[in-house]
């Protein structure tokens, strides 16, 4: 099998299993876990394929994946029952799809001839956007959006890594693990430490005249 192959396979198994562990936690019915664990593992890759024209999009070519999904989403519910904080194991599945995404997007990039900015545009948005979707469908302020989460951050700081390990001479594989390590680490160790992002707002002001 090839190994990008491999990658989007992972991805997309670790995103089915965030969405299943979201949706759960939402209490949804059993049609509404496997509408979110689908919406979760194919929207970035679906919102990529149609920007750069591949279309029909890669689920819809390849429906595999939808068997995949259906798998991941049945083993992910049968273990519930022994996990003690669905939360922190949504997170860490959520970190694990980052990585493989991101890679996967940087390469569909790469196949184009497409500029290093632009593949890790594409890398973003395969590895955030399905999270996204997953979290407004739940009725929840997207990853993405929140101050105190380093989300997309870790998927465009990877790809600038990515870009500077080929710059190097170091080959595909290599750089596409490297890279990989990079997000899910920067993800987890931004989790445990509460790294976040600077914010930009204005004090509310009390007026005191009268």
């Amino acid at each position: 099998m090839d190994y990008l192959k491999l990658v989007d396979i992972l991805g997309t198994a670790a995103f089915a299993v965030s969405g299943v562990l979201a949706a759960i936690e939402k209490k949804l019915d059993l049609f509404g876990v496997f509408v979110i664990a689908f919406v979760t593992a194919m929207g970035g890759g679906t919102l990529r394929d149609v920007l750069i024209g591949d279309v029909p999009v890669s689920w819809m070519r390849h429906p595999e994946y939808g068997l995949i999904i259906f798998i991941s989403a049945v083993v992910a519910m049968l273990f519930t029952n022994i996990i003690n904080n669905f939360q922190k194991t949504l997170l860490v599945f959520d970190g694990l799809g980052l990585g493989f995404f991101t890679v996967f997007g940087l390469q569909k990039g790469l196949a184009l001839g497409l500029h290093p900015a632009i593949c890790i545009l594409l890398g973003t948005i395969t590895a955030c956007f399905g999270g996204v979707i997953r979290d407004i469908l739940l009725n929840t302020i997207p990853l993405l959006f929140r101050k105190k989460e380093i989300y997309a951050t870790a998927c465009i700081f990877g790809g600038v890594v990515y870009f500077l390990l080929l710059g190097t001479g170091l080959s595909n594989l290599p750089a596409d693990i490297i890279c990989i390590a990079v997000i899910v680490i920067i993800r987890l160790v931004a989790l445990k430490y509460n790294w976040s992002l600077p914010t930009i707002h204005s004090k509310s002001k009390t007026d005191g005249n009268t």
